[in-house]
């Protein structure tokens, strides 16, 4: 995720202070994962910097003073090259679990009893999350869906694996 580009386009909608925004993000995009204010502040300070957002205001505030950011012209443009350029796939080549598997194997220890521990994590993971989609609005189901459709396909990985485990220690010993 892009936190700046995010950040552009939650200040597209109207100026807000740092402390609005971060509120903004946290309810659509933070899910489990809250921005921290000092991330906050900092990312700003870089679009400030860039060029990409303005102070729109100052107020007083009990603290410091309290600056409104806008996003300008140059922020609109590259929210929206960022928003229109695809991202490109990540593949999990190198996936830390598969790192796991290997090591295991080559150090002859049980490849299969980590395949069924990371199984358990991932079913954990997916009754959670199909809980929260449950209950949740159509932005959550929608993100549910999503890190649920990769958990079913790391299962399928899993199980693959589980089944060929024989023939890849063999070929690791070779």
């Amino acid at each position: 995720m892009s936190i700046p580009q995010t950040f552009l386009g939650l200040l597209e909608s109207r100026p807000r202070h740092g402390y609005d925004l971060k509120r903004a993000y946290d309810e659509r995009f933070g899910h489990g994962r809250p921005l921290h204010y000092g991330q906050v502040y900092s990312t700003l300070a870089r679009l400030l910097k860039s060029g990409l957002v303005e102070v729109d205001g100052v107020e007083p505030g009990e603290g410091p003073e309290r600056k409104r950011y806008a996003v300008t012209a140059s922020g609109v443009t590259d929210v929206q090259r960022w928003l229109t350029n695809p991202e490109r796939p990540d593949l999990y080549l190198q996936s830390t679990l598969y790192t796991k598997v290997l090591l295991a194997l080559m150090t002859e220890r049980n490849a299969a009893e980590i395949l069924d521990v990371q199984r358990a994590e991932h079913l954990r993971l997916m009754r959670e999350l199909t809980q929260r989609k449950i209950n949740g609005d159509l932005a959550d189901q929608l993100i549910c869906d999503h890190a649920l459709f990769h958990l079913e396909a790391d299962l399928r990985w899993l199980e693959l694996t589980t089944a060929r485990l024989d023939q890849l220690a063999t070929a690791v010993r070779s």
